[in-house]
């Protein structure tokens, strides 16, 4: 929880351990005149949340934290591999008209072209694909490999990289996706995408504490 509403008991907690902290569960409840088993589930919550850190055989420390450092810190731990999407790919040899078809079906920003292995070998925007389709060219006679970015111009991503560090990457690089690859010894196969859209919704799952 990044940004949880705390009630008066878990405020008075949070202040008695500001004031005398180092501080055991069984000094704060008898400050409190409550139980230790009553007071569990507020010393949960607050450890959980990170206003609080415990220690063994010493007890509960503040850790100074803000929400809004918590929720950094939060941000900071999220990897890619849990937040991808499917990702959306055509092959190397589909004409211009196919493509612009596949990315208004599937509701997509970004395709990912690939050859006959199924690696990676360009990208295809929605730029890319409105550039192609101004003025008298036959859109079914172009292949996407004319109009495709290309290797080593495409920015991929790991299943292991951290979410924010993709999105410096989206912003730096003024795109809308990133592929998201596995190494291999002939080239890189796509296993998903994060795109803007992944990185909203997780700013509004990190906002209503759905990310824990």
């Amino acid at each position: 929880m990044s940004t949880i509403e705390l009630n008066k008991r878990q405020e008075h907690i949070l202040q008695i351990v500001k004031d005398n902290g180092p501080i055991t569960g069984e000094h704060i409840a008898d400050q409190l005149n409550l139980t230790r088993a009553t007071l569990r589930p507020d010393l949960a919550i607050l450890t959980m949340s990170g206003y609080l850190d415990a220690r063994p055989r010493v007890g509960y420390f503040y850790t100074g934290k803000t929400g809004a450092q918590m929720l950094t810190d939060k941000l900071k731990k999220l990897k890619v591999k849990d937040y991808q999407s499917i990702p959306i790919v055509v092959n190397v040899n589909v004409s211009v008209y196919d493509a612009i078809c596949t990315m208004f079906l599937e509701d997509v920003g970004t395709l990912f072209v690939v050859d006959e292995s199924s690696l990676l070998v360009g990208v295809l925007s929605r730029k890319d694909l409105l550039r192609a389709s101004i003025g008298k060219q036959e859109l079914t006679a172009i292949p996407v490999n004319i109009i495709m970015t290309r290797m080593p111009n495409i920015t991929i991503c790991h299943k292991e990289d951290y979410i924010l560090d993709v999105a410096i990457s989206l912003i730096e690089k003024q795109i809308d996706a990133l592929p998201v690859v596995n190494d291999t010894e002939k080239g890189y196969e796509v296993l998903g995408r994060i795109t803007k859209t992944n990185i909203t919704k997780i700013l509004v799952n990190l906002a209503e504490n759905d990310i824990i």
